[in-house]
């Protein structure tokens, strides 16, 4: 799907062809007939249009008859039905300078292009170097967004996991762990992107322009740093967390062998008593009684022993 975008006195306005200074935005589903006749009518090189389908893309510019390119990765939330997978993946978003628009291609339902879409009506479509670095702005606040979110879920799923037994609150933390490793390579690529654009001056930015890239490289930086940290901190938990867990159910096992050894002694005395051979109490009324007294009593001693020794 294409989306054609005009911005018209501070409101963003979709047309039905792209003009002067307008934004292309495409979405999928992704059409191969899309890709070509958009190559030919905007003068793009097909390959430009396309390398955003590789989802393992790696951030990088390049330019082409005067046309330029830069592949970003950006997060969004993981679809996968598989519960081992990542909670958080990253994907790559091609940015296309032409000589009168900016074009984006997504592979994915893209967070980041909603928010500058939402952003747009306050942009310049003339500017397209800010046009870009404002799209790198809402990449590193979507970044930063996620892994706050990333931390809360962790420390919820690190406070059940204290009184848990069970491998569910490890395996969602091995997803975080996931989640957090392709959040430290895209970002760690992006900085080396920014970095050498800035560089390079691979858009001609202005001096002010310059300035705004400088701090998005700052803030990437501390998204990087961010992630660094809350990934060290589960390298460093998680065997802590799976001995946790092996303690709780070393509790359980002792708490049954417990039980085990209190009911036996009265399973014992009750099968001496039942025996076919003389007790001295096969015709006395209370025989039953006393048996049943002694098992008790036998027992809630033994428990007494456990719980005095704190072994239950």
């Amino acid at each position: 799907m294409i989306q054609y975008f005009k911005n018209n006195n501070l409101q963003t306005v979709e047309i039905d062809k792209p003009e002067t200074g307008s934004w292309v935005n495409i979405l999928p589903p992704l059409k191969q007939e899309e890709f070509f006749e958009l190559s030919e009518g905007l003068d793009i090189p097909i390959d430009f249009l396309t390398d955003s389908l590789d989802i393992d893309e790696r951030s990088r510019f390049e330019e082409e008859d005067n046309v330029r390119l830069i592949v970003i990765k950006t997060p969004t939330e993981n679809n996968s039905f598989n519960d081992s997978d990542a909670f958080y993946i990253t994907i790559p978003i091609c940015i296309i300078l032409t000589h009168n628009q900016i074009v984006t291609v997504n592979s994915f339902e893209n967070p980041a292009i909603k928010k500058f879409l939402n952003t747009f009506p306050h942009r310049n479509p003339e500017k397209k170097n800010m046009m870009v670095l404002k799209v790198f702005e809402k990449i590193v606040q979507n970044f930063m967004d996620h892994l706050k979110e990333i931390n809360q879920r962790r420390n919820l799923v690190e406070q059940k996991l204290y009184a848990s037994s069970e491998n569910e609150q490890l395996l969602q933390l091995m997803r975080i762990q996931k989640s957090l490793v392709y959040f430290v390579t895209a970002l760690r690529s992006n900085e080396m992107l920014m970095m050498k654009m800035e560089r390079t001056n691979f858009l001609g930015l202005n001096e002010e322009e310059k300035e705004f890239l400088n701090d998005l490289i700052v803030d990437n930086s501390q998204a990087l740093e961010m992630a660094n940290i809350y990934t060290n901190i589960l390298s460093s938990t998680l065997d802590a967390f799976a001995s946790i867990i092996a303690n709780n159910q070393n509790q359980v096992l002792k708490r049954l062998a417990v039980i085990t050894i209190v009911m036996t002694f009265p399973v014992l005395i009750a099968s001496l008593f039942g025996m076919n051979v003389p007790s001295g109490f096969e015709h006395s009324p209370y025989a039953f009684y006393i048996v049943a007294l002694l098992s008790l009593a036998i027992a809630v001693a033994i428990g007494w022993l456990f719980l005095r020794k704190k072994i239950f």
